[in-house]
């Protein structure tokens, strides 16, 4: 061993501390330094055991589909490659023909809403080899017929089908019109809160079409400046159903392509109501449609004879606070159905028979079934994931369709998904938690065993290592009134208890959902890491109201949106400022949309317990919010006024004390701007002094070029100054 000179080893010793101190930047978060591998686009084949991905070919700015085996995860081939059709300039999305010969190719997608696009589609035939551009509109949601030679698509809001074999279109409807009439695809609130954009639905025979035809004649409409644009600014005009105000009126149709004939179906007498869902089961003459009621407390699933139209309601779901919607229906073999629901009290799976007569059960306990993944008829076993582990995990199961011989099939406690091979002999399991990278791996479905890893992120946990920080620490919050709540915190990498450190909270806090959960991190971890580098602790805590805790826990803020939730953080922010290392007179808060409305609301009615708070797109009251989401929880403000009033932030502004950043996109088509221009003149008219930031047209993620990084550095710079 030779020697090593003092000069040196005081080097190299210098050179690891530089690096085991490193910094966590903004310019590194969002410029993607932190970036995962995954899988895009992973879809298991159907007919064989085989599944795709989406794979980029940088050195030759090529995309292709690949396919792969389950067994061996070997490639067996390209499907597609852009590089030798060069009139496919870039893969979007794609998705194939039931037979699995042709491939749907996206191409030049826009945006319109947050799930909906147009694009310009091709016909891939895989044995030909040809690509065929089947219009040369820009359309939307394409799809095969069931024998694979038709594609029915929307334009303009009317629906076509396009003949492969004649190389000619036929237009179904000819009403549709902007602002009016849609056919075959959803308005602005049903793809927003129940969703989906897709409103029609083949037969199994390829033979008949179901569509749901919204009329907007009577909707209110919402208008945006864009201002970039031009010399003068533009106008983005789109119907938006606010709380209490008109819905689309919806009704269902069937065409059938041999005779040419539409027929509407009757569903009975319904005054205001949704239809969230229309599926076709096995039965290629009967159509599955959920019915529900304006409260959302009831529904109905109807069976629709699509040659009579006579319907019949099959099976009836009711709920003192609402019902949830979900894509879960699975019909079987001989039409007997698997249905999702939380009527014993957490969601559970159920089997029904096609009469629509409970068969079973299938699963219990006081946890939630969070996914369906599907049943192999061969062995009678269905697979799910769940939060048996605990309410922040997610494990992947299988159980018997009689409810025996239950098995956890993930081994890992964090976060796992999975995608199952066509016959259920294979899985790809996804797996993180808070301290590992997304990791991708080949399981067998009979026993979990891992097979073989795929891709994994060791790279990135690496990199991560050599940054100045703390893992995120998970525990259960119990506030002075008795509420135990699931939470986070994130402590300087130098943490030291004899210190007092100021305390920023984050939160999102809405209906069902969940930020306390062990997962991989988001752009937003790595921003509380580097606050906490800078001195913060970062914490976060899941209120009353959020999700995976059963649907009392989930449902007690029924028509009292932010009350208990508010509640909750404050009593939260109190037991933070109790510890002997928090300096409790420098508490912050953070949220982004529904987290807005919150950190609004704390920081006004917790004004002797919260010094700063930011809100990004808020909703400040939810008179301004849409219809479906916002009476789910609420009602309509003609019922409930008292609950969209009390707990609305700009009828709390005169108790303003601390430091508040409001931010919000002018072309905000969810949380309207005007939300924050209504908090605006409130607190100016309570002689308040607050700090507010605008991003012209820029929707409700506000992003795009360097928004992203500009926002989050003002943010910083304000939790620096004012916290």
């Amino acid at each position: 061993m030779k020697k090593i000179s003092l000069a040196v080893l005081f080097f190299v010793v210098c050179s690891l501390s530089v690096v085991a101190q490193q910094k966590i930047s903004l310019e590194e978060i969002w410029g993607g330094a932190f970036r995962t591998k995954g899988m895009d686009d992973l879809k298991a084949m159907k007919n064989t055991n085989q599944y795709t991905v989406l794979n980029f070919d940088r050195s030759s700015r090529s995309a292709q589909i690949d396919l792969y085996d389950f067994a061996t995860l070997e490639k067996i081939s390209t499907l597609f490659d852009t590089k030798n059709h060069p009139e496919v300039t870039s893969i979007d999305s794609y998705s194939f023909d039931k037979n699995e010969k042709q491939i749907l190719i996206a191409t030049n997608t826009n945006s319109i809403f947050r799930h909906s696009f147009t694009a310009d589609y091709f016909v891939y035939d895989i044995a030909s080899k040809k690509v065929n551009r089947f219009t040369s509109n820009a359309i939307q949601e394409p799809s095969f017929s069931a024998d694979g030679t038709k594609i029915s698509y929307a334009f303009e809001n009317n629906l076509y089908v396009y003949d492969m074999l004649s190389r000619a279109s036929i237009q179904i409807t000819q009403d549709g019109k902007k602002n009016h009439i849609i056919n075959g695809i959803t308005d602005w609130v049903y793809e927003e809160e129940f969703a989906f954009v897709k409103a029609y639905d083949w037969n199994s025979a390829g033979n008949k079409i179901a569509y749901i035809k919204f009329d907007e004649s009577e909707v209110p409409e919402f208008s945006m400046d864009m201002y970039n644009q031009g010399l003068y600014p533009t106008q983005e005009v789109f119907k938006y159903p606010k709380a209490g105000e008109k819905n689309a009126k919806v009704s269902l149709y069937i065409f059938d392509l041999k005779s040419g004939s539409t027929k509407k179906i009757n569903l009975g007498d319904y005054k205001d109501f949704y239809i969230p869902r229309i599926k076709w089961t096995n039965d290629a003459a009967i159509l599955s449609v959920q019915v529900l009621n304006r409260h959302q407390n009831n529904l109905d699933l109807h069976f629709v004879d699509a040659n009579s139209g006579v319907s019949k309601i099959v099976m009836n779901e009711k709920d003192n606070a609402y019902v949830d919607v979900t894509d879960n229906l699975t019909f079987l073999k001989d039409n007997s159905f698997i249905w999702t629901s939380e009527k014993d009290g957490f969601n559970h799976i159920y089997h029904y028979d096609k009469s629509g007569k409970l068969k079973k059960q299938i699963t219990s306990g006081k946890w939630e079934v969070t996914n369906y993944y599907g049943f192999d008829q061969n062995s009678g076993t269905i697979y799910y994931q769940s939060v048996e582990n605990g309410s922040t995990n997610r494990d992947v199961y299988s159980i018997k369709i009689d409810g025996k011989s239950k098995t956890r099939l993930s081994s890992k406690t964090g976060t796992n998904s999975a995608t199952f091979s066509p016959n259920f002999q294979f899985f790809i399991n996804t797996y993180s938690s808070a301290t590992t990278a997304p990791n991708y791996s080949l399981n067998e479905s009979k026993s979990g065993t891992v097979v073989k890893t795929i891709v994994s992120n060791e790279a990135v946990e690496q990199k991560l290592a050599n940054y100045d920080v703390s893992p995120k620490e998970f525990f259960e919050l119990t506030t002075e009134k008795g509420h135990k709540l699931n939470a986070w915190m994130i402590k300087p990498k130098n943490f030291d208890a004899t210190k007092k450190y100021p305390v920023f909270m984050f939160q999102y806090s809405g209906p069902g959902s969940q930020q306390v959960a062990n997962q991989w991190n988001s752009a937003n971890d790595y921003w509380f890491m580097m606050l906490a580098q800078q001195g913060y602790i970062v914490a976060c805590v899941d209120g009353r109201g959020t999700g995976y805790k059963g649907a009392a826990f989930k449902k007690c803020t029924q028509k009292e949106l932010g009350k208990y939730e508010v509640e909750d953080q404050i009593d939260a922010a109190k037991v933070f400022g109790k510890y002997n290392y928090v300096d409790a007179s420098r508490i912050g808060i953070f949220g982004w949309s529904y987290g807005g409305f919150m950190a609004s609301n704390c920081l006004f009615q917790g004004a002797d317990v919260f010094k700063t708070a930011i809100a990004v797109a808020p909703v400040t009251s939810w008179r301004y919010y849409d219809s479906i989401y916002t009476e789910r929880y609420m009602q309509t403000p003609q019922e409930n006024a008292s609950g969209y009033d009390n707990n609305s932030p700009i009828n709390h502004v005169i108790k303003l004390k601390g430091n508040f950043l409001l931010i919000h996109g002018t072309a905000d088509d969810n949380v309207h701007v005007q939300n924050t221009m209504k908090m605006v003149e409130a607190l100016v008219q309570a002689n308040k002094q607050f700090d507010w930031a605008i991003y012209p047209d820029k929707n409700h993620g506000i992003y795009g070029g360097k928004t992203r990084l500009q926002l989050y550095t003002k943010m910083t710079n304000f939790i620096k100054e004012k916290l």
